[in-house]
């Protein structure tokens, strides 16, 4: 990736929320970040913190209603996708902007063959004659290592397993050589085998085509071997932005830190249990205005319910949303001007 690379992916002060008989929730909160050429950006966070709905909503793939966009910009190639037509935004699904999605059980029609829906995309976009298309499905299917891949094209989704369903996913997103591949848990469903071998493709892919990539996931190990560079994200909101290196050195939020003692470690004396975080993600009734954090914060003091912290700058391309200062182990004094100061590892919330 090379270094002050114009973003291929520009994303502004993106917000979402969902309106349900409970009321509104504030999903996507905020949000801003740039994605450039053959980078591969990790997103992290629990179930709930908004990782999916911030990447499917940046082209336009929330039902709405319930989803309202609030406000914010997405540039993708001059165009900014919140504004765009249907019609744009289809032109740009696919060559633009391929997305593997999380559940590959309700993902694939199971009315159509696995060869039909590898095909339709690339007769659409690429203008494909049926017979080149046809040849093109099975390389897709053979790169993502489906046996017999001639064959399997007119076998129909109930004949596959749940990982091979996941592989002809992954290989309907990058039938079009997209700019962008946002994968949302693209191994999740895969044994450890064909997820080293999807790993591995994804690698050559960037190599060989300068694909950006945002890679959503729960697994911090997987980030640690593929990330340029992480993204935490936490009640809709991002908290910390780094390197991955940086990120794993040095983590400058709370909940960042959280997430790495969770790991398990192969080191040391054995524990009795797993370290947890404990209590739960928290569903934001409104717009921010306090750290959405704070109840599950060992660090927590008194201005944490005052002001959401906005991202403090932490070094060379890392940022952190944090009213607590790692670097000197105490307060921010922007913090302090309005609060007193608390004893370090207090929880006022």
């Amino acid at each position: 990736m090379p270094d002050g690379a114009t973003p291929v992916l520009a994303v502004s002060g993106l917000k979402c929320i969902f309106k349900t008989r409970g009321g509104e929730v504030h999903a996507v909160n905020d949000v801003s970040f740039e994605l450039r050429p053959g980078e591969l950006l990790g997103v992290v966070g629990e179930s709930g913190s908004g990782k999916s709905v911030t990447m499917m909503s940046l082209i336009g793939l929330l039902p709405s209603p319930p989803a309202e966009m609030r406000g914010g910009q997405v540039m993708f190639d001059g165009l900014d996708l919140l504004k765009a037509t249907p019609a744009q935004l289809r032109a740009v699904r696919g060559p633009g902007v391929g997305f593997i999605f999380q559940d590959p059980m309700t993902s694939l029609n199971p009315v159509f063959t696995i060869g039909f829906q590898l095909m339709e995309p690339l007769r659409k976009h690429m203008g494909l004659s049926k017979a080149a298309a046809k040849v093109r499905a099975r390389e897709l299917l053979e790169l993502v290592g489906i046996p017999d891949a001639a064959r399997r094209l007119d076998d129909y989704p109930h004949q596959f397993s749940g990982g091979m369903r996941q592989r002809v996913m992954i290989a309907i997103a990058l039938a079009c050589d997209p700019k962008v591949l946002i994968a949302d848990e693209p191994t999740t469903a895969l044994d450890v085998t064909i997820q080293a071998q999807i790993l591995e493709l994804v690698r050559d892919l960037r190599q060989k085509l300068g694909m950006a990539i945002i890679w959503i996931t729960h697994d911090l190990g997987v980030i640690a071997g593929i990330a340029d560079r992480v993204m935490v994200m936490y009640g809709g909101q991002i908290v910390e932005n780094a390197p991955v290196k940086e990120l794993f050195a040095q983590p400058r939020h709370p909940y960042t830190r959280a997430l790495l003692e969770t790991i398990p470690s192969i080191r040391g004396p054995r524990e009795d249990k797993l370290n947890v975080i404990e209590g739960q993600p928290l569903i934001q009734r409104e717009e921010p205005a306090a750290c959405a954090f704070r109840a599950r914060c060992p660090l927590a003091f008194a201005h944490c319910s005052i002001e959401n912290p906005p991202l403090f700058a932490e070094g060379p391309g890392h940022t952190a949303a944090c009213w607590w200062d790692f670097s000197t182990n105490a307060p921010r004094a922007a913090a302090l001007k309005t609060t007193p100061a608390p004893r370090a590892g207090a929880l006022n919330v």
